[in-house]
């Protein structure tokens, strides 16, 4: 049992909170039981498992399969624990998994797709994440001067929905949406400015939806690449929305008008 926090391994999992230690160790850290049993699901690979010994009693069964797939598992005393963790009363568990910070995306057969610019706030980016795969988006494409797709809290928010969407980190943003375009897929872009509602779009046909940073909104070029710029209507006195917000609602307009076809076919 690990019980110092002075141990090398400790320090070293410590380090993995900011961006630059997870580009060194070419890992990102995995915090609480959720995100375990998700990395599990979809046969992820994991480099290391530091857990309690309460939570090893708790999660047998889960405890038995992360001994045989982890490539090292250590027991830690509930101080070691806290002392790596991101939060303030981790649940027992942590991972360290390899970085993946480009995945294969659907782009053959992509419907639909969500591409975010200069997005910094990774609970945000989490939340997107989460909302992304149960309003049934395909892929997932971040900016590369966005916030680390594998930023620890960008994990948590998505609650394990991190593992089932493919992501890819553009440093040619703009040359691959405009590829897209190119393809047929209609770009939806949100501008307070439209007249165009969102539910006023056809969500049936292949789509992206398009948004921006939190503060600042997209770029004129990105802009200027979309081929639908719709409003969501607020009420006087609320200038804009929470941009996870704003995907939840185009998502499942989306989700929304391609279920009620095929319950129509």
């Amino acid at each position: 049992m690990i019980s110092s926090v002075q141990n090398p391994l400790v320090k070293r999992l410590k380090k993995l909170r900011h961006p630059k230690a997870r580009r060194e160790q070419n890992l990102c850290l995995l915090e609480g039981t959720k995100l375990l049993e998700a990395a599990c699901e979809t046969n992820s690979p994991i480099a290391l498992v530091c857990c309690t010994l309460a939570w090893r009693s708790r999660y047998i069964k889960l405890w038995s399969e992360l001994s045989q797939r982890a490539e090292r598992v250590e027991i830690v005393t509930p101080e070691v624990l806290k002392a790596i963790a991101t939060t303030v009363n981790p649940d027992g568990i942590i991972a360290a998994i390899p970085r993946q910070p480009v995945r294969a995306t659907c782009s053959k057969n992509l419907t639909l797709g969500v591409f975010l610019e200069r997005l910094q706030d990774p609970g945000n980016l989490g939340t997107i994440v989460r909302t992304a795969v149960a309003a049934g988006a395909e892929g997932l494409w971040l900016s590369a001067d966005s916030v680390e797709a594998d930023n620890p809290k960008t994990l948590r928010a998505s609650t394990g929905a991190w593992f089932r969407l493919p992501i890819e980190v553009s440093e040619g943003f703009l040359q691959t949406l405009g590829e897209y375009r190119d393809r047929g897929l209609q770009i939806v872009a949100t501008t307070p400015r439209s007249s165009l509602t969102y539910w006023e779009v056809d969500w049936q046909q292949p789509s992206i939806i398009l948004l921006g940073n939190e503060g600042s909104g997209l770029s004129p070029e990105a802009m200027a690449l979309s081929d639908r710029q719709v409003s969501i209507p607020l009420s006087a006195g609320v200038e804009s929305l929470n941009v996870s917000v704003a995907a939840a609602l185009l998502l499942y307009e989306a989700h929304r008008q391609r279920r009620m076809r095929k319950k129509q076919a």
